[in-house]
Protein backbone atom coordinates (compact mmCIF):
# COMPACT_ATOMS: atom_id res chain seq x y z
CA UNK A 1 0.00 0.00 0.00
CA UNK A 2 1.19 3.93 -0.48
CA UNK A 3 0.52 6.64 1.60
CA UNK A 4 0.21 10.52 0.91
CA UNK A 5 0.32 13.29 2.97
CA UNK A 6 -0.60 16.58 1.68
CA UNK A 7 0.58 19.44 3.56
CA UNK A 8 0.64 23.21 2.32
CA UNK A 9 -2.56 24.51 1.56
CA UNK A 10 -4.27 27.61 3.34
CA UNK A 11 -5.77 31.17 2.41
CA UNK A 12 -4.04 33.59 0.33
CA UNK A 13 -5.43 36.57 -1.32
CA UNK A 14 -5.50 36.93 -5.44
CA UNK A 15 -2.04 37.18 -6.73
CA UNK A 16 -0.14 35.33 -4.35
CA UNK A 17 1.38 31.81 -4.09
CA UNK A 18 1.53 28.75 -2.12
CA UNK A 19 3.34 25.48 -2.49
CA UNK A 20 1.79 22.09 -1.87
CA UNK A 21 3.77 19.21 -0.74
CA UNK A 22 3.00 14.99 -1.18
CA UNK A 23 5.49 12.85 0.19
CA UNK A 24 4.57 9.66 -0.31
CA UNK A 25 5.16 7.00 1.84
CA UNK A 26 4.76 2.93 2.32
CA UNK A 27 4.98 0.38 -0.96
CA UNK A 28 6.46 3.78 -3.45
CA UNK A 29 8.17 1.20 -6.01
CA UNK A 30 4.02 0.81 -6.70
CA UNK A 31 4.05 4.03 -8.20
CA UNK A 32 4.54 6.14 -11.01
CA UNK A 33 3.14 9.07 -11.97
CA UNK A 34 2.40 11.74 -9.18
CA UNK A 35 0.59 14.59 -8.92
CA UNK A 36 -2.28 17.03 -7.77
CA UNK A 37 -6.11 17.21 -8.83
CA UNK A 38 -8.34 19.35 -7.79
CA UNK A 39 -12.25 19.44 -7.00
CA UNK A 40 -14.75 22.62 -5.98
CA UNK A 41 -18.65 21.20 -5.13
CA UNK A 42 -20.70 20.03 -7.25
CA UNK A 43 -18.05 19.67 -10.21
CA UNK A 44 -15.72 16.61 -11.33
CA UNK A 45 -12.39 16.45 -9.82
CA UNK A 46 -9.94 18.12 -12.45
CA UNK A 47 -6.05 17.21 -12.87
CA UNK A 48 -3.96 20.40 -12.26
CA UNK A 49 -0.72 18.34 -13.20
CA UNK A 50 1.19 15.36 -13.02
CA UNK A 51 4.98 14.76 -13.46
CA UNK A 52 6.18 11.11 -14.15
CA UNK A 53 9.61 9.71 -12.44
CA UNK A 54 11.72 10.82 -15.25
CA UNK A 55 10.18 14.55 -14.93
CA UNK A 56 8.09 14.13 -17.65
CA UNK A 57 4.78 16.97 -16.89
CA UNK A 58 1.05 17.54 -17.70
CA UNK A 59 -0.14 20.72 -16.98
CA UNK A 60 -3.79 21.53 -17.26
CA UNK A 61 -4.08 24.92 -19.80
CA UNK A 62 -5.79 27.06 -16.96
CA UNK A 63 -2.73 26.75 -15.00
CA UNK A 64 0.09 26.87 -17.21
CA UNK A 65 2.05 29.63 -17.26
CA UNK A 66 1.17 29.77 -13.26
CA UNK A 67 2.12 26.74 -11.36
CA UNK A 68 4.98 24.26 -11.36
CA UNK A 69 5.48 20.76 -10.85
CA UNK A 70 8.51 19.04 -9.72
CA UNK A 71 9.10 15.84 -8.12
CA UNK A 72 12.27 14.75 -5.89
CA UNK A 73 12.22 10.58 -6.52
CA UNK A 74 15.15 10.20 -3.41
CA UNK A 75 12.37 11.82 -1.12
CA UNK A 76 9.31 10.49 -2.27
CA UNK A 77 7.52 13.55 -2.29
CA UNK A 78 6.51 15.48 -5.41
CA UNK A 79 5.67 19.68 -5.22
CA UNK A 80 3.43 22.27 -6.48
CA UNK A 81 4.27 25.61 -6.64
CA UNK A 82 1.59 28.14 -7.60
CA UNK A 83 1.77 31.42 -8.32
CA UNK A 84 -0.48 34.33 -9.74
CA UNK A 85 -3.29 32.67 -7.62
CA UNK A 86 -6.73 33.56 -8.77
CA UNK A 87 -9.81 32.82 -7.04
CA UNK A 88 -10.82 30.62 -9.52
CA UNK A 89 -8.55 28.50 -8.16
CA UNK A 90 -10.30 27.74 -4.46
CA UNK A 91 -10.52 24.00 -3.89
CA UNK A 92 -9.48 21.16 -2.25
CA UNK A 93 -6.29 20.03 -4.31
CA UNK A 94 -5.82 16.36 -3.64
CA UNK A 95 -2.23 14.64 -4.12
CA UNK A 96 -2.39 11.27 -6.91
CA UNK A 97 -0.16 8.45 -7.43
CA UNK A 98 -0.89 5.88 -10.02
CA UNK A 99 0.35 2.72 -10.13
CA UNK A 100 2.58 1.33 -12.23
CA UNK A 101 0.47 -1.85 -12.96
CA UNK A 102 -2.13 -1.14 -15.32
CA UNK A 103 -5.71 -1.81 -13.64
CA UNK A 104 -4.68 -1.30 -10.11
CA UNK A 105 -6.49 1.91 -8.50
CA UNK A 106 -4.75 5.00 -7.97
CA UNK A 107 -4.20 6.12 -4.50
CA UNK A 108 -5.11 9.26 -3.09
CA UNK A 109 -4.17 12.18 -0.23
CA UNK A 110 -6.64 13.25 2.13
CA UNK A 111 -6.77 16.68 0.44
CA UNK A 112 -5.77 20.22 1.23
CA UNK A 113 -8.25 23.23 1.03
CA UNK A 114 -6.93 26.12 -1.08
CA UNK A 115 -8.73 29.92 -0.70
CA UNK A 116 -7.73 32.38 -2.77
CA UNK A 117 -9.78 35.23 -1.47
CA UNK A 118 -10.62 38.10 -4.38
Amino acid sequence: QVQLVESGGGLVQAGGSLRLTCAASGSVFLIGYMGWYRQVPGKQRELVAKISRGGNTNIADSVKGRFTISRDNAKNTVYLQMNSLKPEDTAVYYCNADPLVAGRPAYWGQGTQVTVSS
